[in-house]
């Protein structure tokens, strides 16, 4: 670590500080119908769409209607991405002419981009068409954010509202998350990153001619444009098999820190809409404070240890570059892995197997904690909505006082659908390991032998449940096994636990505020910041420690002690 690395890390986390409340000021009035800038160009686009689709727009939902509505919508999703695909080969659009999509890589291409995760186990420059890019990926990194966002604007509603029926219209959320947010951002960065020299066309690939007289294929097309919905919808798929590694998607320091807070954006100032749509924007804080301490742990942490260097290569132990660019340097590369699997994003600069095991670890961490540390847009929160009821319910317990949230008490059936919804995502992940570890064809697809091994294979699993999609990147996962069972994963972390989180949704919006009183636990300051991180860590965490243990744990010590694989 060095004082340089550290004021990066202070000046990102101060940018974000500084675009949480003009982001989460426009988004509220976005979503509670007030008058926003580009309201004379959207709401007749809006209108538009209502009328085409026969929505009527005055009408709201309860929250099974609400959750039958994301589920179909996303479930067509599946259907339409996994035609488009197959079929990309007949399809316009298609220089390189690509083939088709074989059924079990086609299935996964299409639950990974449904599910907001974009796990990637092809090379993408050499598997799909400029037409599936734009009309089938590109189009799913903007729906499969605004179901997230709509998800989250829905649970504000059932906190702020007092005996009700209805959480909103799903349809309604999607298209005002897509028109008002999603599309204008997206713009913005688009335009900074074509300025900044990422390519934005549909050429065919180019054939240049090195100076060692050798031939190499230049990839082109519409990259500017799938960069900005990549970061700023916690996407994470690239247009490029290097991802922002690549300096295509990611030609420069300033490029880099763009995608940072592009990644950060929606999910850290939905903090500050839930706040003012409560009327209480404390409480925002107090969920973005928790969220910000577990980051900042995690960011320091992996760099400290980064920065150590291999003991193994005495030589070079204070210069572990392996699986970096030059470009972003070790704090560049840690900033990056930490941020996006904290947003549960994906994308990544450098490759995570290629880390030190413990500076590993911290990415493989915060996917499992259940994508709540800023987390996908929407998604992070409603995650850690969940939390905070567990964590009121406890403390209440503890100190003997009403367990409540925002004048809602919290019963029996919110802890129920709360633990339910936490218990899901470990759930997976630990089935599917075990299957994979335990099977020849799960056994076949990590690179690397022992502890090593077996990271690769839990972090895939973890990345496919909690929706992340980046990788060791020391894992063969274009298999028939794990095209199946990774997607399987996405699809159960993704969707399984939007029906708990909408049932709890539905259940607080029909009671009523109950004022606080002198057996209230106050909910706004550092106390209920601490039992928050307490909670996040005890049933979100250590229900991992015995994997981890077996993982990047027990490597870190084989290392220290000379041991190899």
């Amino acid at each position: 670590m060095n004082l340089n690395g550290i004021l990066q890390i202070i000046l990102y986390f101060f940018v974000i500080l500084l675009l949480i409340k003009p982001i989460g000021l426009y988004m509220t009035r976005v979503f509670n119908k007030e008058k926003t800038f580009f309201d004379p160009i959207l709401c007749p686009i809006e209108k538009l769409v209502y009328k085409l689709s026969g929505v009527n727009s005055k009408e709201e939902q309860n929250w099974l209607e609400y959750a039958k509505s994301l589920i179909l919508f996303n479930l067509i999703g599946v259907v339409v991405l996994y035609s488009i695909l197959r079929f990309q080969n007949i399809l316009p659009f298609n220089p390189t002419k690509s083939d088709s999509i074989s059924p079990d890589l086609a299935f996964n291409i299409a639950a990974s981009f449904t599910s907001n995760t974009n796990w990637q186990s092809y090379v993408p420059e050499g598997t799909i068409s400029y037409f599936t890019e734009m009309l089938g990926l590109t189009v799913q990194n903007f729906l499969s954010a605004a179901t997230g966002i709509a998800m989250a604007i829905a649970f504000i509603r059932a906190l702020a509202r007092e005996q009700s029926n209805t959480i909103g219209n799903f349809w309604i959320d999607l298209v005002r998350s897509t028109l008002w947010v999603l599309l204008p951002l997206s713009f913005i960065f688009s335009m900074i990153f074509v300025f900044e020299g990422i390519p934005q066309n549909l050429k065919p690939y180019v054939h240049a001619r090195t100076i060692e007289g050798k031939i190499q294929i230049l990839p082109q097309g519409p990259i500017a444009s799938r960069e900005s919905i990549k970061a700023i919808g916690t996407n994470g798929g690239g247009i490029l098999n290097a991802n922002s590694a690549h300096p295509y998607e990611n030609p420069s320091p300033l490029t880099n820190f763009l995608q940072l807070i592009a990644i950060f954006l929606i999910g850290a100032a939905l903090t500050n809409t839930f706040g003012r749509m409560v009327k209480d924007e404390r409480q925002g804080w107090v969920l973005f404070t928790a969220m910000g301490i577990l980051f900042l742990f995690g960011v320091f942490a992996s760099y400290y240890f980064e920065s150590l260097g291999n003991p193994l290569l005495k030589d070079f132990a204070k210069i572990n570059m392996e699986g970096k660019e030059v470009r972003f340097g070790i704090l560049g590369s840690v900033l990056y892995a930490i941020v996006t699997t904290a947003a549960s994003c994906g994308a990544v600069n450098s490759m995570h197997s290629s880390f030190l095991p413990i500076s590993g670890m911290m990415p493989l961490i915060n996917i499992m904690l259940g994508e709540i540390i800023i987390g996908g847009v929407g998604v992070g929160l409603s995650g850690m909505f969940l939390f905070a009821i567990i964590a009121v319910f406890i403390a209440g317990l503890m100190v003997g006082r009403t367990p409540e949230y925002l004048g809602k008490k919290i019963e029996t059936k919110e802890i129920k659908m709360s633990v339910l919804a936490v218990l899901i995502l470990p759930l997976c992940v630990h089935c599917f390991s075990a299957f994979a570890c335990t099977t020849p064809w799960g056994v076949r697809g990590p690179l690397n032998m022992g502890p090593h091994g077996f990271s690769e294979i839990i972090y895939a699993f973890s990345s496919a449940s909690g929706n992340n999609g980046s990788a060791f990147a020391g894992l063969n996962a274009n298999s028939f096994f794990y095209n199946l069972t990774t997607g399987l994963a996405m699809l159960i972390g993704r969707f399984l636990i939007i029906v708990p989180t909408l049932a709890i949704a539905g259940s607080l919006v029909r009671k009523k505020l109950v004022p606080p009183s002198s057996g209230t636990l106050p909910t706004t300051g550092l106390t209920f910041v601490f039992y928050l991180i307490l909670v996040i860590i005890t049933v979100g965490g250590l229900v991992y420690f015995p994997a981890l243990s077996l993982g990047p744990i027990v490597e870190h010590f084989l290392m220290i002690s000379g041991k190899v694989f």
